[in-house]
């Protein structure tokens, strides 16, 4: 074998146990915040839209999102009576399902028309696996086979609750709407968010599930919100939306950095995850609560938060919000869809009518946004300019397994040139490539 072909060998073994800049490892993408850096895309869709390469119909219930590593796709559902974390061969037509491992039972109770089964998008990290079920139960798997490494539940294992505002499961701990929060790996940690007065954030052993720090001095339930990472002040830390506001938590000790104490707290579900640019954060609760704007400073070693702007302008639900040159886009129960200036929240531009609320991604120049109703979805230019619209179509199919009340939460996913959209038991690949000439 010449050196030339060793290399490439080489290559190709590490893009198989190492995310490449073209995959989606975990929710909201590789940075967590909705924006791919994938490139050669299409720039405007066919008048019926991009071609649907593949719909797979037993993907099971619940509000995941699908994890992709080259032709590798990871997926929690809910089966008959428990959840489970599966894999997919993309590279066979129609995809071939390798292997499932339970999670726990299906996350349910009686009186819930909105939801039932697992709402966590699996995190993918080399070899490993990690899945969050409804009820709180965290497993690592073998990404080659779905051997269960280790288990983890948040009630049981860490005291954990869920904040249950607007309704939910309460007995015996409050589960709220079930455990949403999407695990996010840190180097050799793997943070979660147990909630609860034990503390809200925990970091366990990756590889063992051990607990390594437990942040008590922050004791909020934990929200349906994810974490982020940042790096403000020269410490890096885990930044983290809850109901009483934001919070700072180091990231080698769990030690509380910072809060943001929001007057009034949010008074329903928290679950758009934070947006860090520098050392300012931003982030959203719908129902009519609103955004707020802080900015952190390091003085010493001791951190201080500024508020810079706090507005009823943005009031995003679920559908998230994606930055991109210094703008926000998103959608807002206030305004409809929006393009905000992300220093000094100025509204750019605002449409009510092309398109009902939703979630959206960022890739290549273009907003990929998906209706929660109608099965619409709509490629818009991400311009400060005014909406541009490049393209829509209606999917193929919706699912009948969602709650009455239910509707398509799961955030659109854009990956090695396709773009999965997921309802329910559906999970759907469109081909968003440009033609090669």
């Amino acid at each position: 074998m010449t050196l030339k072909h060793c290399l490439s060998a080489l290559a190709g073994l590490m893009c198989s146990i190492t995310a490449c800049a073209a995959d989606w490892p975990q929710f909201r993408g590789p940075n967590r915040d909705g924006v791919s850096t994938e490139t050669g895309l299409l720039k405007e869709w066919p008048k019926d839209g991009p071609a649907l390469l593949w719909s797979y119909k037993d993907a099971g219930v619940g509000y995941s999102g699908p994890a992709i590593i080259g032709e590798r796709l990871y997926l929690t559902g809910g089966r008959g009576d428990s959840e489970f974390v599966f894999a997919l061969d993309l590279s066979a037509h129609p995809p071939k399902e390798l292997w499932a491992a339970k999670i726990g039972p299906l996350f349910q109770w009686k009186g819930n028309s909105w939801n039932e089964g697992p709402n966590a998008t699996p995190t993918i990290d080399g070899e490993l696996l990690y899945a969050l079920g409804g009820g709180g139960e965290l497993v690592c798997v073998e990404t080659a086979d779905g051997k269960v490494r280790w288990r983890k539940n948040m009630p049981r294992d860490f005291s954990g609750e869920v904040n249950p505002i607007g309704g939910g499961a309460e007995e015996p701990t409050p589960l709220g709407w079930g455990y949403a929060w999407s695990p996010l790996v840190d180097g050799d940690q793997l943070i979660c968010i147990p909630g609860g007065p034990k503390g809200l954030m925990a970091a366990l052993n990756k590889k063992t599930g051990e607990l390594v720090w437990r942040c008590k001095d922050a004791k909020d339930q934990a929200p349906y919100s994810s974490p982020v990472i940042a790096e403000i002040g020269g410490v890096r830390q885990y930044v983290q939306s809850v109901n009483s506001g934001i919070v700072g938590i180091a990231a080698k000790d769990g030690k509380l950095l910072w809060a943001y104490q929001r007057d009034p707290a949010y008074d329903d579900v928290v679950i758009a995850n934070p947006i860090v640019q520098g050392n300012r954060v931003f982030a959203t609760v719908g129902f009519g609560q609103g955004f707020d704007l802080i900015e952190i400073s390091n003085e010493g070693g001791s951190f201080k938060t500024q508020k810079v702007l706090s507005s009823k302008s943005i009031q995003n639900k679920l559908g998230g919000v994606v930055l991109v040159d210094g703008h926000l886009y998103g959608h807002s129960e206030s305004g409809g869809w929006f393009c905000h200036v992300f220093k000094t929240g100025a509204n750019v531009w605002s449409e009510r009518t092309k398109i009902g609320p939703g979630s959206v991604t960022f890739a290549d120049g273009r907003l990929y946004c998906c209706a929660e109703k109608g099965g619409i979805v709509v490629l818009l230019e991400a311009s400060p300019k005014g909406w541009n619209e490049k393209g829509r179509f209606k999917l193929p199919q919706e699912s009948k397994l969602r709650k009455p009340n239910g509707l398509m939460w799961v955030h659109p996913v854009i990956a090695n040139g396709r773009l999965y959209i997921r309802d329910q038991e559906f999970l759907m690949c469109f081909d968003v490539r440009q033609v090669q000439k």
